[in-house]
């Protein structure tokens, strides 16, 4: 049989996807066009499309396993069409050693998608089809009960095949806890944080599952497992999870991460993500047209039924909004605490626009100064003809660029090569740099006033002073009192359709991590606390704002109530 006749249902739901004839949300449809874009482009990078091989995977789903529970009891596993795409796409990919692309697949599904059964049918894949010797497969949790529920699924899929039952040895006292496959020495079992580390030799896994990934506190499972698939030739880590309600986690972090592989932000051909998610125009409690994007088996695994039932609920009792927010449509509940929306800020981005076409022009600057980690950053704005027209420019420390950028998950080494940000030798920002570049401008723009935050600015003062600029610099504090009407003022520009911004990727990552906090009178600053990434960008930007907006409601300088600041 040649590949042409082989069923490729892995590539037909993302042919569907992409053109519109199947609903997803905006990162299963980057997924899907990661894949279709992959076919093309992927042997470049040595990888290779087997359908051949993931269309055993999505066979042996049907051929070998049953479902449990209610009137699924008994029936052969039939993957959906997601499904058969997470699965062919694992399965289906080679790199070019031969080996399976993907090592780590992060799936993110409403409430009642079907992620355990799929997970635990991958896990009995890895266990008795993959040629794997002494396979060690776990259901891997938190606590115990919980990678017990994973498990109890492969248990009763065994249990309900009988190409399993006579292949496969089941143990345990009070209810079963591990399976083993005598043929090829191999074994699953289920193993929790609680447990790990009790006298036993670390796990080498071939397939680790790990369950709610949400309600992981740390890394700490995730990484034992990945630390023992060193080993292994074509390991896989499977985390499944419902969407998650606080950012500061490790679900968060895959969460974040795997958007931005599917977005193509990223490039990292050994991570596959299948998130849902509603588009930010979705309003799921008044348009139940959008509820297939978070609920992909709607209509098999629960019915409209239910989601109307939860939607209900949810209007009647305000207190359980987010949860069902969260729960049954994959809306991060703090995603309110986050500022600009994706499509709001993309509409400010223009293409095209050339700093060198304001020379001349009187500008107005914010600047947010940095130490090791973040980066320091520069704000210009121009007026003209009531627009506001915005450059960004950014400086991080060269020596530590590598391991920062693996650490903050961006790629500072192309920003850098593409020039997009500066980065100078050293483990800190040499401002030497920075304060020549404000001398450059200063000689092609007229500086009306430059907002600063204060923090680390003698170390600038120090560096103007030697080559003798003088800047028209304002401080603006850090506090709710001088942030809120910085912020007020950056948003009336965007929402009034007003600011055009020169795209770069660096602003665009600051604006889409920021977040803001509310005091107890409405007033309002970001908050690093709450941020999912950097956010000098957002803050040296509203900061620029606000010098202009004091320029323009004083009527003729903001020097006439603030003083300059002559260095």
């Amino acid at each position: 049989m040649t590949d042409d006749a082989i069923a490729d249902p892995a590539t037909d739901y993302a042919s569907m996807v992409h053109s519109g004839a199947v609903m997803a949300g905006p990162h299963v449809r980057g997924a899907c066009a990661r894949h279709l874009r992959d076919l093309v482009e992927g042997p470049d990078r040595g990888l290779v499309w087997d359908p051949a091989s993931a269309a055993r995977a999505i066979e042996f789903f049907h051929m070998i396993l049953r479902l449990n529970g209610g009137e699924h009891e008994g029936r052969a596993f039939e993957l959906l069409p997601w499904q058969a795409f997470i699965v062919g796409s694992l399965f289906g990919w080679k790199g070019a050693d031969g080996y399976r692309r993907f090592r780590v697949a992060y799936i993110e599904t409403g409430k009642g998608s079907g992620k355990s059964p799929i997970a635990a049918g991958i896990g009995l894949l890895g266990l008795t089809a993959d040629k794997e010797p002494r396979a060690e497969v776990y259901a891997a949790a938190t606590k115990k009960d919980q990678a017990k529920v994973l498990f109890r699924d492969a248990v009763a899929m065994v249990e309900q095949s009988p190409a399993l039952t006579d292949r496969l040895h089941m143990s345990g006292r009070a209810e079963k806890t591990n399976i083993a496959f005598p043929k090829t020495g191999s074994f699953f079992r289920p193993i929790s944080t609680e447990e790990r580390g009790r006298g036993q030799s670390g796990p080498r896994p071939h397939i680790a599952l790990l369950d709610e990934i949400h309600e992981h506190p740390t890394n700490a499972m995730v990484e034992f497992m990945r630390a023992g698939t060193k080993g292994r030739t074509q390991a896989l880590i499977f985390m499944i999870t419902n969407s998650g309600s606080d950012r500061t986690t490790v679900c968060w972090e895959y969460h974040d991460y795997g958007a931005k592989v599917c977005a193509g932000d990223l490039q990292d051909d050994s991570f596959f993500a299948y998130i849902c998610a509603l588009d930010e125009e979705d309003d799921p409690f008044r348009d139940e047209t959008c509820w297939p994007k978070a609920n992909p088996s709607l209509g098999v695994t629960f019915t409209e039924k239910y989601l109307r039932e939860q939607v209900t609920q949810a209007l009647g009792m305000p207190s359980k909004q987010n949860l069902v927010l969260r729960l049954n449509f994959c809306r991060w509940t703090e995603a309110e605490t986050a500022w600009i929306g994706k499509q709001v800020w993309d509409a400010c981005e223009e293409p095209g626009l050339r700093i060198e076409d304001f020379y001349g022009s009187r500008c107005f600057g914010g600047l947010d100064l940095s130490g090791k980690n973040d980066l320091t950053a520069l704000a210009l704005i121009f007026e003209r003809d009531g627009r506001f027209y915005t450059f960004m420019e950014y400086w991080t420390p060269g020596d530590t660029l590598i391991d920062r950028g693996d650490r903050d998950r961006v790629n500072y080494v192309r920003w850098r090569d593409d020039g997009y940000l500066t980065a100078p030798p050293g483990k800190t920002v040499n401002y030497r740099f920075v304060a020549s570049r404000l001398a450059e401008l200063s000689a092609d723009f007229e500086f009306a006033a430059i907002g600063y935050d204060r923090w680390r600015i003698d170390l600038l003062r120090q560096e103007l002073e030697e080559i003798g600029v003088e800047l028209p610099l304002v401080e603006v504090g850090q506090g709710f009192k001088d942030q809120s009407p910085a912020i007020e003022a950056l948003e009336e520009m965007i929402f009034a359709e007003t600011l055009r911004v020169a795209p770069t990727p660096v602003l665009r990552w600051n604006v889409a991590s920021a977040a803001i906090e509310e005091d107890a009178v409405g007033n309002r600053k970001f908050t690093k606390q709450k941020a999912t990434g950097r956010i000098d960008g957002a803050v040296a930007l509203a900061n620029a704002a606000k010098m202009l907006s004091e320029d323009v409601t004083e009527g003729s300088s903001v020097y006439e109530t603030r003083g300059v600041l002559y260095i």
